[in-house]
């Protein structure tokens, strides 16, 4: 498994393949995938943090199901540029996935995107506990959105 920029991805993903965004949190993980042709982002079903390797199951399990070409994860980067423990937690998961899979992922600078995600779920009237339930995958759709978005415009400045 490598780790990859979003350059080096748009480089190397085959077609008809789906991407998969994710949210890591301490008690679950958000989740969103892409369609196959890799232009709108969709929520899904969170993962109930276990333990490392029970997560990792089932993110393989999904990443087998929805034929997951690659991994776009959020890097929970400080307001200021730096990085925290949350950005080390991050990057250990993503190291220990390394052990467990060759599929890629791609660290996406994530600040305000749990904000964006909060707000588009309160102007759509979802009540306060229903929005903790789905916070975390909808955080995840836009970490994947913004990816999609980078990699259509890398394939639009290729073609001119």
């Amino acid at each position: 498994m490598a780790i990859l920029t979003i350059e080096e991805l748009a480089a190397s993903l085959p077609p008809n393949r789906a991407i998969a965004g994710l949210d890591l949190g301490t008690k679950t993980i958000g989740l969103s995938v892409s369609d196959l042709g890799r232009r709108f982002a969709t929520p899904r079903d969170v993962i109930r943090r276990v333990k490392f390797g029970v997560d990792a199951e089932a993110l393989l399990a999904v990443a087998a199901k929805e034929k997951i070409a690659a991994f776009v994860i959020g890097l929970p980067v400080n307001m200021d540029g730096t990085e925290g423990p949350r950005c080390q937690a991050t990057r250990a998961f993503v190291r220990n996935m390394g052990e467990k899979t060759d599929i890629p992922f791609v660290l996406w600078d994530e600040r305000l995107s749990t904000v964006a995600a909060e707000r588009v779920l309160i102007e759509m009237d979802v009540s306060r506990k229903k929005r903790a339930e789905r916070i975390d995958s909808a955080a995840a759709s836009f970490i994947l959105q913004g990816a999609l978005d980078r990699l259509a415009s890398l394939a639009n400045a290729s073609r001119d």
